[in-house]
């Protein structure tokens, strides 16, 4: 039987680039979107791909949105974790609003999505869990104290439910990728954006596809002895 594979935030960016990746590699491809119901049906249209609309950063739409997608295509397999915002400032100016909407889209979704899988991957003896982390989990960047918190956080529970979950069949990994050519990193003023591929090693941004297939691998049978890692797609940017 096909496995199927849920992504979150996946009809853009990102996103999009690993559910197109999966689908390719043969699995049964679920995305969620919140907002742009527009986008989300010219991603479905173009690709072929399943879309369902929740918040991922509310527990109760994981736990009904999961229900539903386990409906129409079969039990989840695979959860990549990738639904991010960003809401920078310096911290002295940030608004609490700020703080929270991130952390909740990009830390506690991981939550939400994972609780809502994992007892069925664990029931199966088959599950993977891969988490988007990024470069800044582990620089740190200026005005960003809120997403690098929810980014290093991710890696903190990557480990954690590692551990609790290998013994079930379960792989639990993060991806950090460094600065890749997607609409997010794009709004960075251009001055900013090329002193930042100045110090990149390998002298470009990162491309989607250079992330959806460390993804790929890492949700095949084959990376089944790997569990807990990080691994840091960056371009030599920051080594670990």
């Amino acid at each position: 039987m096909t496995r199927v594979a849920l992504v979150t935030g996946g009809t853009r960016g990102l996103g999009s680039a690993i559910c197109k990746a999966l689908k390719e590699a043969g699995y049964n491809v679920a995305a969620t979107y919140h907002r742009n119901e527009e986008g989300a049906k010219k991603f479905n249209a173009e690709t072929g791909i399943h879309v369902f609309k929740w918040d991922v950063s509310h527990f109760e739409e994981c736990r009904d949105g999961v229900k539903r997608v386990e409906a129409d295509l079969g039990p989840v397999d695979i959860l990549v974790n990738n639904a991010g915002i960003t809401r920078d400032s310096m911290l002295h100016k940030m608004e609490e609003a700020a703080w929270h909407e991130v952390i909740e889209t990009n830390l506690t979704s991981a939550f939400s999505m994972s609780h809502a899988v994992l007892t069925g991957m664990r029931d199966r003896g088959f599950g993977r869990i891969i988490n988007i982390s990024s470069i800044n989990a582990v620089m740190g960047q200026m005005g960003q104290t809120n997403y690098c918190a929810a980014k290093a956080g991710l890696i903190g529970f990557t480990k954690a439910l590692a551990r609790e979950s290998a013994f079930k069949g379960i792989t639990v990994n993060a991806v950090a990728p460094g600065y890749t050519d997607t609409d997010m990193v794009r709004a960075v003023p251009d001055d900013i954006l090329q002193k930042i591929i100045k110090q990149i090693p390998i002298g470009r941004l990162g491309s989607p596809d250079d992330v959806a297939r460390c993804v790929v691998f890492l949700a095949a049978d084959n990376a089944g002895f790997i569990t807990g890692e990080t691994i840091n797609v960056n371009g030599g940017h920051h080594m670990a």
